[in-house]
Parts: C-alpha cells; sequence; structure tokens
C-alpha cells in the first residue's frame, strides 16, 4: 500500500518528483502543525493513499509539506492556507483544494487517480482513519492561535504553549458531519479494528473483513464529545454504529438482520457510495 511521505526539503521534494515517472498523480498535502484542521486532513490523506497499491515505476504518490518551512513550494503551487491540497500531474496543477472537505478531497483523488492506479484489494485490512484531536478552529486556517498573554510579558514567546479556545456546539456538529463523510462507509466504534474495545465491534469488523469491504474507522473512546453529540446526531443511543456515504445504516443487529435478507447488501452499499 502506498503511503504519505513527508517531504522536508526542497531539494527532497525535487528528487521526489524527478523520480517519478511523468504520468504518475502527484497529491501534494500542505499543513502547519498548529492548525487543529490540519490533523483530520493529514488521517483522510493517509486512508486513501492506503487504498493503492505501490506499483512499478510508481503511478501515484501521496506528499505532505510544512507549508511554512517551504515557502517557495507553497508559493509555487499558491498555497495561501492551510489545509491544501493539491492534485498534480507531469508538472500542471489538476485541481487545488483548500479546506478540509474530506469528500471533496476524496473525490478529486479518486478521480484524477481512475487512470494511474487501482485502489488495493478490498481484502486488505480497512484504510484507518484514527481520532482527530478536537478542532478548535475554522476548517481553513491561515494563522497560528494567540500565544497566551503571560508567556510573551515574560519573554518567553518562543517557548510559548498555544491557548485554544473551546470548542463550540457548531464547531463539533461540523467536524462529525465531515467525520461521517471522511470515508464511503464509516465505522464508528469502539476501539480500533485491530484492538476491538466490546464485543459488538469486534463481531461488526469481523463481518466487514468477511465481505471484504474497505471502510474508514473512528474510535469514539478516543473523543468523549463525537461519542456523546453522534449519538444525538443520529439518534442512535449505542455503538458500534456504521455510516455510508454520510447516512447511518445502523448497528451490528441492524446489519446482521440486513444481510439475511440480502447478502449483497454491504457490497450494495459500496457501489451506491461510489457513484454517489
Amino acid at each position: 500500500m502506498s503511503a504519505l511521505t513527508e517531504i522536508t526539503t526542497e531539494g527532497d521534494f525535487a528528487a521526489h518528483l524527478n523520480s517519478l515517472p511523468p504520468s504518475a498523480l502527484v497529491v501534494l498535502y500542505f499543513y502547519a502543525p498548529w492548525a487543529a484542521p490540519c490533523t483530520q486532513m493529514r488521517a483522510v490523506l493517509s486512508a486513501l493513499a492506503q487504498q493503492y497499491p505501490v506499483t512499478t515505476p510508481p503511478s501515484i504518490s501521496f506528499v505532505s509539506m510544512n507549508a511554512e518551512e517551504l515557502p517557495d513550494i507553497s508559493e509555487e503551487y499558491e498555497v495561501t492556507s492551510v489545509p491544501h491540497t493539491v492534485c498534480v500531474r507531469n508538472g500542471q496543477v489538476l485541481e487545488s483544494i483548500g479546506g478540509s472537505d474530506a469528500i471533496k478531497v476524496r473525490n478529486a483523488v479518486e478521480r484524477y487517480a481512475s487512470g494511474a492506479a487501482a485502489p488495493a484489494h478490498a481484502s486488505n485490512i480497512p484504510p484507518a482513519l484514527s481520532a482527530a484531536p478536537r478542532e478548535n478552529g475554522p476548517a481553513v486556517a491561515t494563522q497560528p492561535p494567540v500565544v497566551a498573554p503571560n508567556a510573551a510579558a515574560a519573554g518567553a514567546a518562543a517557548n510559548a504553549i498555544p491557548v485554544a479556545p473551546t470548542e463550540s456546539a457548531e464547531d463539533l456538529d461540523e467536524r462529525i458531519k465531515n467525520l461521517v463523510k471522511a470515508a464511503p462507509i464509516m465505522l464508528f466504534m469502539k476501539g480500533t479494528p485491530s484492538e476491538p474495545q466490546c464485543g459488538f465491534s469486534r463481531q461488526l469488523v469481523g463481518i466487514l473483513r468477511e465481505q471484504r469491504v474497505r471502510y474508514g474507522f473512528f474510535n469514539i473512546l478516543a473523543d468523549e464529545d463525537v461519542r456523546q453529540r453522534l449519538k444525538e446526531i443520529a439518534e442512535w443511543p449505542t455503538y458500534p454504529q456504521l455510516w455510508a456515504n454520510g447516512n447511518l445504516e445502523g448497528g451490528l443487529d441492524i446489519i446482521r438482520e440486513s444481510l439475511t435478507e440480502n447478502p449483497n447488501y454491504l457490497h450494495e452499499l459500496v457501489n451506491a457510495s461510489a457513484q454517489g
């Protein structure tokens, strides 16, 4: 499976591009370490990368760069805010996407990669969309957080810890809206697929693997705000929850019942998500 490769110098970036054939799709991800929305987008890009096999010669490459540490490259690709994703082929920009719209980024990558590399086989372990920290700002960040006044007064600005405001209810709902659409099939579970923290989550993971369904997941034990609010939004009081194309399908019992009635149920969900 492919991976999101970190580039730290202009020389490394040039060398990386030169190592790729002109036909290869290059997905450039620009971020800033202080910008909370970048954490979630990194998880999305990492998950996307894992869906594409490594080929010889390479047909797709996912690259991440600190926009502030590499200002010349950021300027070249007209990056004025983070997170920012750019799809490039043969030196030409195919699409430039600002912000943390996971669906828009995923659709762009799949559209331009369709003629370059096929996604990895569905029997692989699903890509990990792990729990992102609380986002305490807008979907697009253009400047660092405010520094604590007492730190500046003490002349310790260089070592000051940014002060993050409490996440508002509106920001939390927007974050959840993006999370349920972060992958065509999203599983909100206790723990991770490799280490489920409850029997129901373990059983649903087993069903998805048995059905060879690729999916993203979110560990609701890692974020209490998401855990409580998603139950209210979904009007579904328990976990795990399986979402498809941004819509709640149900928990373990519902998925089992649906598969009993229609053995192709999950694959039809995947196909519907791809078409949507």
